[in-house]
């Protein structure tokens, strides 16, 4: 067989890049490939895409069985595909954009029915399908109809009413008057009515702005009780630990008090003992340091000890007429030049 090295290298760089390219195709794309891919795709027709967004949950009774792959518009409604796994889907399934949390995310509930199943390749109609009713439009709804109303008109309809029925049963003339207060009310803070409705829906368009924002704040607060929890655990394995250890101690001396009473006898004694001689014991304290000086003093010059011995010889021998030692046990001298000291004892 040809070693790699002596083929033809522009060959072996073409073959190296189409299997990088695949490679690259099959990681990114492995979940349409047939192979790799897992589940079953279908799609569905909605009146609105109502914020749901691809790689939302599908959830079936509360279940996660998939995920949303794409939300387009065909044209007066929204084709939604999404893809499950182990779940049959009749041909009587109904679909429904639900709202997940407060802060608008939503999710695809499926809810399967029918005794033959949805073909994939046909859409849910939108007969089967539901839209949430979000709280953002109700604001602006309401804010329409007020700012479409005519309320001069109004509150001349109520007083034409209320002076039509003057003539009524004092509860019902109450009523109307009451109705009639109330209508001028609306008339004279209309300005104001609809300066609220326009705040509540700036809000309302704040707060679906912030989504990313508020969903990153809740998920750190997550995180930091997560991290608060798992501190309590290791304190709280802290003190069992250390209660069993205390256990294990309290055991341990009740198991060895036999041996451990004389002992501790023993050791007050040699304390008691210690004590009565404590000032012995800074007396000899005391005396160990001019003698330690002392021997410093005396091998400190050098690898030898220097001292001076008086008596070991006599003091002056006479022999033959030579004089041994005639200086006999006087103190060294030193010389006044050199520096030499004379010792009549030897070192």
């Amino acid at each position: 067989m040809t070693p790699l090295r002596e083929r033809n290298q522009a060959a072996v760089g073409a073959v190296t890049l189409v299997v990088l390219v695949l490679s690259l195709v099959v990681v990114y794309s492995a979940e349409d490939l047939p192979l790799f891919g897992a589940g079953t795709t279908y799609s569905a027709h909605f009146a609105e895409s109502a914020g749901l967004e691809p790689d939302d949950e599908v959830q079936v009774a509360g279940v996660k069985v998939g995920e949303v792959d794409s939300v387009e518009l065909a044209g007066r409604t929204v084709l939604v595909t999404f893809r499950v796994e182990g779940i049959r889907v009749g041909a009587a399934s109904t679909a429904s954009i639900e709202i997940k949390t407060l802060l608008g995310e939503k999710f695809l509930a499926l809810r399967p029915a029918g005794d033959t199943p949805q073909d994939p390749a046909e859409p849910i109609p939108l007969e089967r399908t539901r839209t949430p009713f979000q709280l953002q439009d109700a604001f602006e709804q309401l804010s329409t109809t007020v700012t479409e109303l005519d309320t001069d008109r109004l509150a001349q309809s109520l007083t034409v009413l209320a002076d039509a029925l003057q003539d009524t049963p004092p509860h019902l003339r109450e009523a109307l008057d009451g109705l009639t207060a109330l209508s001028r009310t609306v008339s004279s803070r209309d300005a104001e009515l609809g300066e609220l409705l326009a705040g509540a829906s700036q809000v309302s368009t704040v707060l679906a702005d912030r989504n990313a924002q508020l969903e990153r704040v809740i998920a750190d607060g997550n995180l930091l009780l997560s991290e608060l929890q798992r501190r309590r655990d290791a304190i709280s394995a802290l003190l069992r630990g250390a209660r069993e250890l205390s256990a294990e101690l309290t055991g341990l001396v009740a198991d060895n008090r036999r041996q451990l009473r004389p002992a501790l006898e023993r050791l007050g004694t040699v304390t008691d003992i210690l004590q009565r001689n404590q000032d012995n014991l800074n007396r000899s304290l005391a005396l160990l340091a001019p003698f330690t000086r002392v021997g410093a003093n005396a091998t400190g010059n050098g690898r030898w000890f220097e001292g001076y011995i008086c008596g070991l010889l006599p003091p002056v021998i006479v022999a033959g007429g030579a004089r041994v030692n005639p200086e006999g046990c006087s103190p060294p001298i030193s010389a006044p030049d050199q520096g030499i000291t004379q010792q009549g004892g030897g070192r």
